[in-house]
């Protein structure tokens, strides 16, 4: 069958590899959507320290049952379209004791720590399988994405009220503006690229400011009637905006880290006592968040403008390249399987 490859720093090849069988309570699926992810683009560039190359990227991910092994339950019908949940969980960690098992300790996401989904077929246990026939069957590949975004307002303890201001409007950061507005929040869309913003005015945000702007945070004290925000979620991964999400918090704010500052990050830690704040991490997504993120797209009929581009499988290994050159203006690639 036919797989992406990433065989070495800037290197994506389409490969001929083994197409797998399904054992014991797995599913073979027929991948259908792959969605590229910024780790997956930075194992193409080689800033994924988690990565070993070569690689088959690619965890959000779109299908169809087409075999089932032994002892898988009889919803998991041949032609059943379904949602990858990319996440394993050991079970004896103390986050899996604690029931956070996307916050696994020895978690191997696929296409990061194990091979991924980009290719013709995968097989996986039916746990991590969402069936789904009401979705159409692209915007599948679109889940896990925003559910990384969901987890992170959830973390928050976003609720009625709040004012929260999202950096960055990324796919994950588009999930956390329309994850903070599902739970009852006026929110403040931040990002460098007006296009960005403007989307996520439509997925609900109710302002949103140029991050390139000098006036930052006079702009967010404006719209918080002085306060600063109740809640700030960091989606970018620059040690500037780890930054900048504790000078934008309130008083007794909090703050949820849900992307990865590669360089260290330092601080005037004064602000953390001062302020009394609550500083969250937040890691990949639970069964609940793909649920409310199904439903939220199940409401809607444009989910269409969350996709910037679209390669056929064929073309996959033009796919990164272009990303890597777009990066600013584009949101949401796709591989077509």
């Amino acid at each position: 069958m036919k797989a992406l490859q990433i065989q070495s720093e800037g290197v994506s090849v389409l490969q001929d590899i083994p197409k797998p069988s399904p054992k014991d309570g797995e599913v073979l699926v027929r991948v259908r959507h792959v969605g590229l992810c910024g780790s997956d683009l930075n194992t193409f560039k080689g800033l994924n320290p988690l990565v070993q190359l070569p690689r088959v990227p690619g965890h959000e991910i779109g299908g169809e049952v087409v075999e089932v092994g032994a002892n898988v339950p009889p919803e998991y019908a041949l032609g059943k379209r379904v949602i990858v949940m990319p996440y394993t969980n050991c079970g004896v960690c103390s986050s899996c004791l604690k029931g956070r098992l996307n916050a696994c300790k020895s978690n191997r996401t696929l296409g990061v720590q194990q091979e991924g989904g980009l290719s013709e077929f995968i097989a996986l246990p039916y746990g991590k399988l969402i069936i789904n026939d009401t979705l159409a069957p692209h915007h599948l590949a679109l889940i896990e994405p925003l559910s990384v975004g969901f987890h992170a307002a959830a973390r928050g303890k976003v609720g009625p009220g709040d004012k929260v201001v999202v950096i960055g409007c990324g796919m994950i950061g588009m999930g956390a503006v329309a994850g903070a507005a599902h739970f009852g929040a006026e929110v403040i869309a931040l990002d460098t690229s007006d296009e960005k913003t403007s989307l996520a005015l439509e997925f609900g945000a109710t302002h949103a400011i140029n991050a390139s702007d000098a006036d930052v945070q006079e702009q967010v004290l404006a719209l918080t009637g002085g306060h600063g925000a109740d809640v700030v979620i960091e989606a970018v991964g620059l040690p500037a905006t780890f930054t900048q999400s504790i000078d934008l918090a309130c008083f007794a704010g909090r703050v949820v880290y849900v992307g990865y500052a590669k360089q260290p990050v330092s601080y005037q830690t004064q602000f953390f006592n001062l302020k009394e704040l609550d500083i969250h991490g937040s890691r990949n997504a639970t069964m609940a968040d793909f649920e409310a993120v199904i439903q939220f797209l199940e409401r809607r009929q444009d989910a269409d403008k969350l996709i910037s581009k679209v390669f056929p499988l064929s073309q996959a290994d033009q796919a990164l390249p272009y990303w890597d050159a777009e990066r600013a203006s584009t949101l949401k690639v796709v591989i077509e399987c």
